[in-house]
């Protein structure tokens, strides 16, 4: 029988369900063509002209009427006199008449009454006279107006993440200024006496930070920009008014830690005494901590602060959070299947994301677990290319199963 989420305990499902609910895309604003890169198209965009805007060239070589060069040949080649040179940039030159040829370059506009194009590697290169050694059928070489992209087409839908492809298309088209949804603002506190900071060499009893730093980061690899607040000291007035003022100037706030039955847990005691905020065990490992709701109007989400437990929420729960603040319409990292390299046990009843490595091997790809999957094994998640997420009715995962993995290499 399949093990059965407690009733004390929220499903991994029903979590994501709740830490999405009221999420959407921030409102639009104008992004520069560079600075819109990463986010996403808020409007759709049109074409203010076609593209190519005029016919011209795809070749270096000579403008020509087709006619002109019927059955020309290595053996029977056609002499055309050259009336001149198009460079690219240039205006069109007068009309081409039959029986002779321009020079053209490439991205040139053809002139009025050329309907081929003749590369010059079909010819002596010559620029009075030239010896054409090839038949080329009407239209050859030249891009036409408006074949790739019409006036007024749509170009680009509402909703598209922009990248260097479709910045490019952004520029042709004539917009300097793209509509975008805006990048969300997150604030990432620290909060703890016993932190400090990497290259303070910590003393007894306590820790380097290294969860604000690491989810400062997968803020900013998600899209958003990240500001890191703190630490902030174990005092309550202290943590309360942070929030308080991030709230007034943030999208979302992240906390790391003090969220579970310990008795020090002033994040877990300062947001309760504030309200707005739900703290629930999720079956999951790592990660069953987790609390989520608002700080003023400002959605929060308060991570468990083992390192591992912490990267994982941020994954399963965060991450697609800030993907949708920022218009994305598919928010959750790409998933593949793998196939297990060694056995492992996987806890009953809940949902493991255990790390794995992944290779491939004679065409197969092989998952292999990273290091211990308890939650405080940083070394074995920095090895890690993935998550392979195991269910709840799942307590050992042999070799050679087949796994679902969320892929950590890159993507959404």
């Amino acid at each position: 029988m399949p093990a059965k989420v407690g009733s004390d305990m929220r499903s991994v499902q029903e979590h994501q369900r709740v830490v999405l609910a009221d999420a959407s895309p921030l409102p639009a604003t104008t992004a520069s063509l560079l600075d819109a890169d990463g986010l996403v198209l808020a409007e759709p965009v049109t074409a203010a002209w076609p593209l190519p805007s005029f016919d011209n060239s795809s070749m270096d070589g000579y403008a020509v009427h087709a006619d002109d060069l019927a059955g020309a040949s290595p053996s029977s080649p056609v002499r055309l006199p050259v009336r001149g040179d198009i460079a690219a940039g240039q205006e069109a030159a007068e009309r081409l008449e039959p029986g002779t040829a321009v020079r053209i370059m490439t991205g040139a506009p053809v002139p009025d009454g050329a309907d081929a194009v003749v590369p010059v590697e079909w010819t002596d290169g010559s620029t009075g006279e030239v010896t054409i050694t090839g038949s080329p059928d009407p239209g050859a070489f030249i891009r036409r107006r408006g074949e790739d992209v019409a006036a007024g087409e749509v170009v680009i839908e509402a909703g598209t993440a922009i990248n260097a492809r479709v910045i490019a298309l952004l520029a042709a088209v004539g917009l300097a200024g793209i509509p975008v949804h805006r990048r969300p603002r997150v604030a990432v506190i620290s909060t703890g006496d016993e932190l400090v900071d990497p290259g303070v060499e910590p003393g007894p009893g306590q820790i380097v930070d290294s969860n604000s730093y690491m989810l400062t980061a997968a803020v900013r690899e998600a899209g958003a920009t990240a500001v890191r607040v703190g630490p902030v000291r174990d005092d309550e007035a202290a943590l309360e008014r942070v929030l308080k003022e991030e709230a007034e100037r943030s999208d979302l706030i992240l906390t790391s830690g003090g969220v579970s039955m310990g008795a020090y847990d002033t994040v877990k005691a300062v947001l309760t005494r504030m309200g707005g905020v739900e703290f629930v065990k999720v079956a999951m490992q790592p990660g069953m901590p987790q609390g989520s709701g608002l700080v003023g109007s400002t959605p929060i989400v308060t991570l468990p602060g083992n390192p591992v437990s912490s990267f994982v929420s941020f994954e399963v729960f965060v991450r697609p959070l800030i993907r949708r603040l920022l218009g994305h319409a598919h928010c959750e990292r790409p998933r593949l299947h793998a196939i297990c390299a060694r056995d492992f046990n996987s806890p009953a009843g809940k949902t493991q994301f255990a790390r794995v490595s992944l290779r491939l091997h004679d065409g197969l790809m092989l998952a292999e677990p990273e290091g211990g999957q308890g939650s405080h094994i940083i070394g074995g998640l920095a090895r890690a290319d993935g998550l392979a997420v195991i269910p709840e009715s799942v307590t050992h995962v042999a070799g050679r199963d087949e796994l679902v993995i969320i892929d950590l290499r890159g993507g959404a």
